[in-house]
């Protein structure tokens, strides 16, 4: 079954506009009430939580009427992780959870994800059902099954309380400087606070959500915030992350950057040395840079790869039964601890090797050499077809046969906005260099 409204993360789009509309929501929330819904009879919840976009409001209250139309009782989290839906729907024993998130998009775009009952997002077949009901009658609840909805208080706390429990016991970060850079989003306190409950000296930024400005030069997505406080305030790490914090990248002491690929080869290798990575597997999707797959190789480790979407390389972890996996943009996923990427977590990880080996930062982000790696974006109208081209085809193929046992190539369609990512991978930096302008110039002459 095909799916046209749902991308690689749920529904996505700009707010007020097609499909991101209230009436969409309230019909996306009846259908999926619908679809979780066991029978007309038994008591059904569902768990909300949103980050700290405007329209969040306005979605809220949409989906909360659409879910009730059909019978689910509603428990509105507030402005929360994704991470903590994923966590509090297990816990709270609900039938669904959503979260309201464009997660690193700019405030004017918002989305709509769906988790199962297990906390885990929801497949490709079970999001292709869903919007396979918004085309016919939803069947609604009879007058007196018509559900409630309320606030929930303290699903912030629960979820912070459960973050710390990840954190090694009896380890605490006193004497450590710790910038956190929350995005404007949605830990802009859960993040603070269980920092400074673990004992670390706290310089929080982005962390005054107004409703527009959440990563709006501040996140994982535009580090120089973060490291520009670390290098102010003389502290020893920074964490950065995005607008509904499922991703997150560190910052050494002088303020450089390490992505989701060197996060993870240095959890591979300190859980393969403590007999904790299962399979002797690591799960990252086909952008993760070649040098992490060599350098896993090195240490008799292997790297299994996915298409791109976090909710991919939890299935693949799933069905292999894998523990560690993520993404170089820097979802980490540790299925020991949560159901989908969680920076906070992946962060106290990261702090946590460093008061086990007592090293600093800038010697635990490099873990390995990077090959030289390019990626560009290129913009295209709905409808327009680019890679389909002859001459786009033709350039792709020519260089791909250039890069033969020099590196690779990979270009696809984004699943959250309309771009075609190129990125290419090589050790000679002038012939990647040409390899994607070249691709780029093809493209942007095919739109």
């Amino acid at each position: 079954m095909s799916r046209k409204l749902f991308g690689t993360d749920g529904v996505r789009g700009r707010a007020n506009v097609y499909p991101m509309t209230a009436e969409m929501a309230l019909r996306l929330g009846a259908a999926a009430g619908r679809f979780f819904r066991r029978d007309d009879h038994a008591s059904h919840r569902v768990v909300i939580g949103k980050d700290t976009r405007l329209s969040g409001y306005m979605l809220e209250n949409a989906l909360t009427a659409g879910l009730c139309s059909t019978g689910m009782n509603v428990l509105l989290l507030g402005p929360v992780p994704t991470p903590a839906v994923g966590f509090l729907t297990r816990s709270m024993r609900a039938d669904l959870g959503v979260m309201i998130s464009a997660s690193h998009n700019p405030h004017q775009d918002n989305g709509i994800k769906f988790f199962g009952p297990d906390g885990f997002k929801l497949s490709d077949d079970a999001e292709a059902q869903i919007e396979a009901m918004l085309a016919g009658e939803i069947d609604l609840a009879t007058s007196e099954n018509i559900g409630r909805a309320k606030r929930i208080d303290d699903g912030r706390g629960r979820y912070q309380e459960f973050v710390k429990t990840t954190f090694p016991t009896g380890v605490r970060l006193d004497g450590l400087k710790v910038v956190i850079d929350c995005a404007n989003g949605a830990a802009y306190k859960a993040a603070p606070d269980v920092l400074w409950e673990l004992g670390a000296e706290v310089i929080a930024v982005g962390v005054s959500p107004n409703g527009t400005n959440i990563n709006d030069r501040c996140g994982s997505t535009y580090t120089q915030t973060a490291a520009e406080a670390v290098v102010a305030h003389g502290a020893h790490v920074g964490i950065s992350l995005d607008g509904d914090a499922d991703r997150v990248m560190i910052l050494d002491e002088t303020g450089q950057v390490a992505d989701g690929d060197q996060i993870m080869a240095l959890l591979a290798g300190r859980w393969a040395e403590e007999g904790r990575l299962k399979g002797g597997t690591l799960v990252a999707t086909v952008m993760s840079n070649l040098g992490l797959e060599r350098h896993l190789a090195g240490k008799g480790l292997r790297l299994e790869r996915t298409a791109v979407g976090d909710r991919y390389v939890v299935e693949a972890m799933r069905r292999g039964g894998y523990n560690l996996g993520g993404e170089q943009s820097g979802h980490i996923v540790m299925t020991d601890y949560a159901t989908t990427g969680d920076g906070l977590i992946a962060g106290l990880q990261f702090l946590a090797e460093m008061a086990r080996t007592g090293k600093p930062a800038s010697q635990l982000i490099r873990q390995f050499h990077s090959v030289p790696q390019m990626l560009k974006n290129v913009h295209f109208p709905a409808g327009a077809k680019p890679l389909e081209a002859e001459k786009v085809r033709a350039v792709i193929a020519r260089h791909e046969a250039a890069l033969v046992g020099k590196g690779r190539i990979l270009i696809r369609k984004s699943g959250t906005e309309p771009l075609i990512r190129v990125m290419a991978e090589c050790e000679d930096e002038d012939l990647l260099r040409r390899v994607v302008g070249e691709i780029v110039d093809a493209v942007q002459e095919a739109v």
